[in-house]
């Protein structure tokens, strides 16, 4: 038979199997204050940011809660600004209406006058046109000017006026008829003689019944007889030149402004001036009778009858004015 464990050794196994079993209850005690602390930490932090979300979230309130109160003081101004305005409006609809009112009348009373007004500037027209006729000799201008008097006259949709636009068709008919006038033609006459006057002439041809000498220099010396009028030198001949164009230039600028006797003047000094730079020759006496037709040419050609629609619309006016 066994013999009983002693005292003793039943103490030591009962210190081991408590010291046993104490270990992994001071383990879970351990590992249970450890989860307790780390739940009590995550639980502050919550705490913590959920403070602070709270106080962000009352300072969004707060700042809503300005912006609100300065949108309602925005929209009571808006709304105090929006009566004034209306009443301005309101004020600004009855002054157009009373505009309209005194416009409607103004027109009622003066639709009467527009052809009157009309008439009017269809004679002003007119009379610029005939004065530059007679003072300028300008046909071009003129009828631009009766081209602006008969659209005046166009406007006009009364029986009365028909006498009127018929005359006016006629005047501008015999205008039309001038052609482009004598200013105009002569301007271009005298640019074209200025241009055949700027070619040099050829030089005579060698004639057979000359001398055997003339004949045996001719390929190198040009042999023709001198005049005493005739320029010979290139310088004097270059400087003629010169001359001529400038006084045909005086001649145009006479003619556009209606100067007949500058105009024949500086026309003979270009005749010298032809005298001086080619000799005598069948082509100097075609230009010499150019320029004798261009200097006896009449500035002042005779106008056609104009001024029937001028002293109808005078007869018109003065039968208004009269009482």
């Amino acid at each position: 038979m066994n013999e009983p464990v002693s005292r003793p050794a039943r103490r030591t196994w009962l210190w081991v199997a408590g010291a046993v079993l104490l270990v992994p209850c001071a383990l879970a005690v351990w590992y249970g204050h450890r989860q307790w602390q780390a739940h009590q930490t995550r639980t502050t932090l919550a705490e913590a940011a959920t403070t602070r979300q709270l106080e962000a979230l009352e300072q969004s309130i707060q700042a809503l809660r300005r912006d609100q109160r300065a949108n309602a003081r925005a929209i009571q101004d808006a709304a105090a600004t929006n009566r004034v305005l209306r009443d301005e409006v309101l004020g600004l609809g009855q002054r157009s209406a009373l505009l309209e009112a005194n416009l409607a009348q103004l027109a009622a009373s003066n639709r009467g006058s527009v052809p009157a007004l009309r008439r009017e500037e269809a004679e002003l027209l007119l009379r610029q046109a005939q004065q530059r006729l007679e003072y300028a000799g300008d046909l071009e201008g003129a009828r631009r000017l009766y081209a602006l008097a008969a659209e005046a006259l166009a406007g006009i949709d009364q029986p009365g006026d028909l006498n009127l636009r018929q005359a006016l068709m006629q005047e501008r008919a015999a205008l039309d008829a001038l052609g482009p006038g004598v200013v105009t033609r002569l301007d271009e006459q005298l640019l074209q003689l200025g241009r055949d006057l700027q070619q040099v002439p050829e030089p005579a041809p060698v004639d057979a019944k000359a001398p055997w000498w003339h004949q045996l220099l001719s390929p190198l010396v040009r042999i023709q007889p001198t005049q005493g009028t005739v320029l010979v030198g290139r310088a004097d001949r270059l400087a003629a030149q010169d001359a001529l164009q400038v006084e045909l230039t005086l001649a145009r600028a006479a003619l556009a402004r209606g100067d007949a006797d500058g105009y024949r003047q500086a026309l003979e000094r270009v005749e010298a001036w032809l005298l001086r730079l080619w000799p005598d020759s069948p082509t100097r006496a075609t230009r010499q009778a150019e320029l004798r037709a261009l200097r006896e040419a009449d500035l002042n050609p005779v106008l056609p009858e104009l001024g029937s629609t001028l002293q109808q619309l005078r007869a018109l006016r003065t039968g208004r004015n009269d009482p």
